[in-house]
C-alpha cells in the first residue's frame, strides 16, 4: 500500500492511499492534483474521506464525482457540498481491507472528525485534517480551547508509531513557535534542522508520528512546567493544561 502527499494550493496536502489499482483520497480541496495522480498511476478512485467542511478540503469533491467509483465519507454534523456517508465518533468504515475508526475532534471546526487505521499496512495511520499539525494545531474557528485540548489529548493517546497525516505544510513555522515557547527542548531544534533539509530538497516534512509530536508539539505538552511558565507570560492564570493551551494558542495566533 502506497501513501502519497499530493501538494495543492500553496501549502495543502491531499493524502492518497493506493495499491496500484485503487485509490482513496483525503480532503480533496482541489480535484486537479487527484485527477493527475489517478491518470499518471492508472488508478481507479474508489473512496474519499473528508474531515471537515472548509473549502480547501472539500472544493474538489464535485469535480471528482465523475471519476469516483465508491463512497464519500464525511462528518455527520457539518455541511458538505455533495452527498456523503455521515460519520461520528465510534463509527467504522473499510476500504481495501483497511478498517478506519472515526474520532470526533472538534476545535478547529465544531464537527471535525479524524480517521484512524490502527492496523494499516506499514503501521497505524491517522488522517487528522486541520486538528493536529506537526509542531502545532489548527486555529479555533468554531470550537473552544477546552474542546481542542481534549481532541489533542485523545490523539496523543494513540500509539507512538501512528503516522500523522496532516493537511498542511506548516511545520517550519510551527517549530519556530515551538522553540519560542519551549526553548530548552532539544528535540525541537533537532527536528527543525531535519525539516529544513527536507524542505530545501522540495520534500514534505510529513507524515509525522504521534511519538514525535508528544516530544516537540507545545499543544500536546501543556502539562510541561516549561510551557506553563511560557503561558503565564501570555495570559494563563494557572497551570491547568486547558488554560495553558488557551494562552499558547492565542499567542500563536499573533506570533510572527
Amino acid at each position: 500500500m502506497n501513501l502519497i502527499a499530493l501538494p495543492a494550493f500553496a501549502d495543502n496536502y491531499i493524502w492518497m492511499l493506493h495499491d496500484g489499482r485503487e485509490a482513496l483520497v483525503v480532503d480533496p480541496g482541489d480535484a486537479a492534483p487527484v485527477i493527475d495522480a489517478l491518470d499518471r498511476c492508472g488508478l481507479a478512485l474508489t473512496g474519499i474521506l473528508v474531515t471537515h467542511h472548509h473549502g480547501d478540503h472539500v472544493g474538489g469533491l464535485e469535480a471528482l464525482q465523475p471519476h469516483l467509483q465508491g463512497p464519500v465519507h464525511g462528518p455527520a454534523h457539518e455541511p458538505m457540498p455533495v452527498p456523503v456517508v455521515p460519520h461520528e465518533a465510534g463509527d467504522e468504515l473499510r476500504w481495501q481491507g483497511i478498517s478506519f475508526e472515526v474520532l470526533d475532534v472538534p476545535g478547529h471546526t465544531a464537527g471535525h472528525i479524524a480517521y484512524h487505521a490502527e492496523a494499516a499496512p506499514g503501521g497505524p495511520l491517522l488522517f487528522c485534517g486541520d486538528t493536529l499539525f506537526s509542531g502545532g494545531c489548527g486555529r479555533l474557528f468554531e470550537g473552544t480551547p477546552a474542546q481542542m485540548h481534549a481532541s489533542l489529548t485523545q490523539l496523543a493517546a494513540l500509539a507512538p508509531d501512528t503516522r500523522v497525516c496532516c493537511a498542511h505544510e506548516y511545520t517550519l513555522a510551527n517549530l519556530r513557535f515551538a522553540l519560542a515557547a519551549e526553548p530548552g527542548n532539544p528535540d525541537i531544534a533537532r527536528h527543525q534542522a531535519r525539516c529544513e533539509a527536507l524542505r530545501a530538497r522540495g520534500e514534505p516534512t510529513l507524515p509525522s508520528s504521534i511519538g514525535l509530536e508528544r516530544r516537540i508539539n507545545p499543544f500536546m505538552r501543556c502539562a510541561e512546567p516549561a510551557l506553563a511558565e511560557s503561558a503565564h507570560h501570555h495570559g494563563a492564570r494557572s497551570d491547568d493544561p486547558t488554560e495553558v493551551f488557551a494562552a499558547l494558542r492565542q499567542w500563536k495566533n499573533n506570533y510572527r
